[in-house]
């Protein structure tokens, strides 16, 4: 081969290596920037009149779209996202999930999402935001009537375990996959959830055009649904939301190139029955009496008298005192405990009156299982709840959610995530107490089993941010009290010591436990306990005997106890108890059976016990009758 030959081959080498080089560089930085989809203007009906668990889909409404956008093709995936925040590399394949760099991106909250936008924007001179609900079920939809693009069902290779899982199962979260829906979109039914720009509202009965949600509100909107959710969360129809802080293994999110930003919209907030005509002002309460009170048993548990959600299974209340003389309890309603349809509903026993107020909506976050509930009344009377707030189904994953109240529950602060990793230890037991230094100190589950025990939060800012001890005690659902010096005692269900209920002690404020056997039967399914100091000194401790509710009290901080008194007037009657007691009888030698019980006591003495729908009024004397 002569010279000039040589030097021919050397150069078509270098030419052909370069143009490879340029190819492959092309290549990867397309794999870093979203690639976008145009989708055209149009009209179509939104929504679904399915009703039940899905009402909000109601009602059904023509929607026009009436200018192009364009949408990524994918889901944000992680090596687009890291090119903004390369810190979050740290959390590829937590949980299992999301490890390549063309998996969609998991852990990213509202906020961060919108952040991205912002990023993206200003790096190529564009307008990038997120989707509008509208624009996102415009396009998913792609001209199509169905459920899902695909028709009256998706095909096995879309499906990525579309089911509730307790421990969530591993799937691929690449962002290709299957066949993209008629405008070239992939990933719109399942992969994760993906955020919309929208405030979560009820849609308005007429048509609109380019609507951008309404004008504010808590939760913002998460369409698509995710691995691990049964199918019918899919649909392109099917609403979800999130608090704009919350992030975990099913929310990412894919975004927008528009040149507009759609348009909000205001509704009429509906208020709900026990926020209405409080009462303003301080109680005045009666002295305590030094004469026996009991009050026949009435339920707290009503049904709604408008379209609150209102379940079969009702369940794990809470209770507490208002300044204003009024008792606000709230519990759960639900078809099954692992559900997202479960709502938070509470009522209002206002001073004066016979009976309690019927159910309206307390606390819901939209598609999101709300299992665990607590109130607390501080000294200054700002009332604390707590919640835990699910993902995307069964109550082994929770984050904890706190609100409060400085106008005896008739309106309550924005929800703000305590503790905010979706995970175990976080589902709320009712009965938080104030420790003497004002600590506030609530109790949680730590697992989702019977025999998970007990963990402890610490609060020192009124409930703003927790710490969770990192301590466990044998037992459940666990009552708690400080003893006169400064000991905590605690008991719980399950998890039985010498065929006894668990009694166990912190020297220091949770941090570490010591255990052993109580003198108390343990208790089982379908039961909860109260651990209380009344007023008055002594530690009232409401449990379970075969005989059913039984009431023990201690002088001497738990070293001995009475002789315990069944809750009962000793008449005999036959009562519905709800939840999983169902109907009991009551008489001289039996009480409720079954209750999961909350506890507080009024300033005027009266010990208000209520289990699982009944509502228990008396006072110590009668305790020692």
């Amino acid at each position: 081969m002569n010279n000039v030959t040589k030097m021919g081959k050397s150069l078509e080498t270098a030419v052909l290596l370069t143009v490879a080089a340029f190819f492959l560089a092309t290549a990867s930085k397309a794999q870093e920037m979203p690639r976008m989809v145009t989708i055209p203007p149009g009209s179509f009906m939104m929504g679904s009149d399915r009703g039940g668990f899905d009402a909000d889909e109601s009602p059904v409404h023509e929607v026009t779209i009436s200018r192009v956008f364009r949408m990524s093709e994918t889901e944000i995936t992680n090596i687009q996202y890291e090119q903004f925040r390369p810190e979050h590399k740290a959390l590829r394949g937590k949980g299992g999930f999301s490890s390549g760099d063309d998996e969609a991106v998991i852990f990213v909250s509202y906020d961060d999402a919108l952040a991205y936008c912002a990023w993206l924007s200003e790096k190529t001179g564009r307008r990038y935001r997120l989707p509008s609900e509208a624009e996102w079920e415009y396009a998913c939809r792609a001209k199509t009537t169905t459920l899902y693009y695909t028709g009256a069902n998706l095909p096995e290779d879309m499906l990525k375990n579309q089911k509730t899982e307790r421990e969530l199962v591993p799937v691929s979260l690449e962002s290709v996959y299957g066949q993209p829906n008629q405008f070239g979109l992939y990933g719109m039914h399942g992969n994760v959830e993906e955020w919309c720009l929208d405030w979560y509202g009820e849609y308005p009965d007429k048509p609109l055009k380019d609507p951008g949600g309404p004008s504010k509100g808590l939760y913002k909107v998460t369409r698509g649904g995710s691995h691990n959710t049964p199918v019918e969360f899919l649909r392109c129809a099917s609403r979800s939301a999130a608090m704009p802080g919350d992030k975990h293994n099913q929310i990412g999110f894919r975004v927008v190139e528009a040149d507009y930003v759609p348009k909000t919209y205001n509704i009429i907030e509906k208020k709900p029955l026990y926020s209405l005509k409080v009462k303003r002002g301080k109680a005045r309460w009666a002295n305590p009496s030094d004469e026996p009170v009991w009050r026949d048993p009435i339920p707290f548990v009503i049904h709604p008298i408008d379209n609150t959600p209102f379940y079969g299974h009702n369940h794990q209340p809470a209770i507490t005192w208002c300044g204003n003389g009024d008792l606000l309890a709230i519990w759960f309603s639900t078809e099954a405990e692992s559900g997202r349809e479960m709502v938070v509903l509470g009522s209002r026993f206002r001073e004066g009156a016979e009976k309690w107020d019927p159910a309206s909506l307390f606390f819901k976050v939209p598609d999101r299982n709300m299992t665990g509930s607590s109130l607390l009344t501080l000294t200054d009377g700002t009332l604390i709840h707590v919640n835990g707030v699910g993902d995307s189904g069964d109550w082994k994953r929770l984050a904890m959610v706190v609100r409060s109240s400085h106008d005896n529950g008739k309106t309550w602060s924005d929800p703000i995530l305590a503790e905010a990793e979706h995970a175990v230890r976080h589902q709320v037991i009712a009965g938080p107490i104030i420790y003497s230094d004002g600590t506030l100190i609530q109790c949680c589950d730590a697992g989702p089993g019977g025999d998970d025990g007990t963990s402890f939060h610490l609060s020192e800012d009124n409930g703003a941010t927790w710490e969770d001890t990192g301590s466990k005690i044998p037992g459940i659902h666990a009552g708690i009290v400080e003893l006169k010096d400064g000991r905590l005692m605690a008991f719980g269900r399950g998890n039985s010591i010498d065929g006894k209920m668990p009694v166990s002690y912190s020297n220091d404020k949770g941090y570490t436990w010591t255990s052993r056997a109580s003198g108390f039967p343990p208790i089982g399914s379908g039961q909860r306990l109260v651990l209380k100091r009344l007023f008055e000194g002594p530690i009232m401790l409401a449990t379970f005997t075969k005989s059913g509710m039984t009431l023990f009290l201690s002088y001497d901080e738990g070293e001995t106890w009475t002789d315990g008194k069944l809750l009962t007037d000793g008449s005999g009657k036959t009562i519905a108890g709800g939840a999983w007691t169902g109907d009991f009888t009551m008489d001289a030698n039996h009480a409720e059976p079954k209750g999961y019980f909350a506890c507080t006591q009024t300033p005027d003495g009266i010990i208000h016990l209520i289990s699982s729908r009944l509502h228990y009024r008396f006072n110590l004397p009668w305790l020692l009758q």
